[in-house]
Parts: C-alpha cells; structure tokens; sequence
C-alpha cells in the first residue's frame, strides 16, 4: 500500500541482512494502516548517487525521508534499524514523535559479534560474501532461531549490492557504540526499547544500559533470539499499539 506522504505516522527502519519486507507481518498486524517501510540504499534498493553506504549516509539519507514526509512520526527500527533510529532522533528531535529500537545496541561496552568482525576485516570480509549463497545464508539464520522458510525467504533476498553495502557499513562503524552513546541523551521523544531475550548476538543487559541513556523509556523483553520482527511479529505490533496508545494520555 501506497501511501500519501502527510498521512504517514508510523516509519519502519530494517537491518542487516535484511529488505523493508521483515517488517510486512507486523505491519498487517498493527491497528492503524498508516504505515510505510523504508528501502534502505543497497538493501532491495537503489543507491543514490555519491552515497558511500557508511553510518552517516545513512542517518542523513532517513533524515531526508522523514523531512520529506513532513511531521513527526513514530519511528521503529530492528538491528541496525534500530542503531539508526535512535541516531536520527537524537539529532532531529523534530522529525520523531516516538521511538521504538530493538536489537542493535549502542554502547561503548558492545563488542560486535563475530560475523561482524568477519565483514569488518578487509580481505576476509570479501571472502566470506563471495563465498556466501541463499542456502549457506539460510543455514546461519535457522543458527540464529529464524523459521527454515523464513530463513530461506530472507537469504535469497541478498544480492551483490547488498553484500557491498554490508561491508562499507559495518567497517564505518568499528566505532559506532563510543561514538554515538553520547547522543542517546538528546533523545526527547517517549522511547520504547524491545529485544528478545534470547539473543546472543546482541545480549538483553544492552537494551537496559541504552535505557538509562535515554530521558523516557521503557524496556520491554520478548520471549525470542535476534530476529523479533520474523519470530514475534503479531506481539511485536501488539507492542507497538500498546506503546503508542500509552503516550496519547
């Protein structure tokens, strides 16, 4: 569904190695329709001219969507999704009425996990795509508590472009936690910070040291690994309603 920019309230914001598409079931699953998923560049998207596909490309490529559709909305992100979201509102509080991050810490105590390490490792990090395919994607995801269908459907979304775009991320964020944590204070908007329990890529004691970060939060925890937006996807919207309502009164 397409639609009208000023009718937009609710912006979703994927990860890695993830499409605007992780997000479809929740979205059908929210009560108001309202809703858009933003394509990342390089991920089941083109990528702008001049853009390098680093950290800050992208913060300022979503900032230019948000000023686009022209007044605040509830942002949600997953993985680094969720790195993402919180590092646009905390430098345009005006474009973001809510935030809702799951599953991507900022920190300066995260060490990032061993894949990520791979990628970040020039040499190496190529080797790994070049010999990465949908089914060996598949299998790593299955690893990570994803449905074998679910697994599969994601995996063979993963193109050339994306592997690209996977590498120049996340070697321009060997820093991100120290680099960013600073900024989580400048978050003004109600926060909601949503992680599932089981992830050990990315542990839960994370998304409680964000929220002491943050002026108006909550933690709320999901009985899952990493993959929350494909493992609870109706709880996650049924979250998500809950959250949204609670900061109407």
């Amino acid at each position: 569904m397409f639609l009208q920019k000023e009718e937009t309230k609710v912006v979703f914001v994927h990860g890695v190695a993830d499409t605007y598409r992780i997000w479809d079931c929740t979205r059908e699953s929210l009560k108001d329709d309202n809703t858009i998923a933003l394509a990342l560049p390089g991920f089941g998207a083109d990528i702008p001219r001049g853009f390098r596909s680093e950290k800050e490309d992208y913060v300022q490529w979503i900032i230019g969507e948000l000023e686009a559709i022209g007044s605040p909305v509830d942002l949600v992100g997953h993985d680094w999704g969720s790195i993402l979201v919180l590092r646009v509102a905390s430098l345009r509080p005006d474009l973001v009425r809510s935030v809702a991050a799951g599953n991507g810490p900022i920190s300066s105590e995260y060490e990032w996990h061993q894949l990520a390490k791979i990628w970040q490792t020039p040499g190496e990090g190529e080797a790994f795509m070049r010999d990465l395919d949908a089914e060996k994607l598949a299998g790593l995801l299955q690893g990570l508590g994803v449905e074998a269908a679910d697994a599969l459907e994601t995996a063979q979304r993963v193109d050339d472009r994306m592997k690209d775009s996977i590498l120049k991320l996340y070697r321009s964020a060997l820093h991100v936690g120290e680099e960013w944590e600073p900024g989580l204070s400048n978050v003004s908007c109600p926060a909601l910070i949503y992680w599932g329990r089981q992830d050990n890529e990315c542990p839960i004691l994370y998304a409680y040291s964000m929220a002491q970060h943050l002026r108006f939060s909550r933690v709320a925890e999901l009985d899952c690994g990493h993959w929350v937006p494909l493992n609870k996807p109706v709880a996650l919207a049924e979250l998500l309603d809950e959250f949204w309502e609670s900061e109407k009164h």
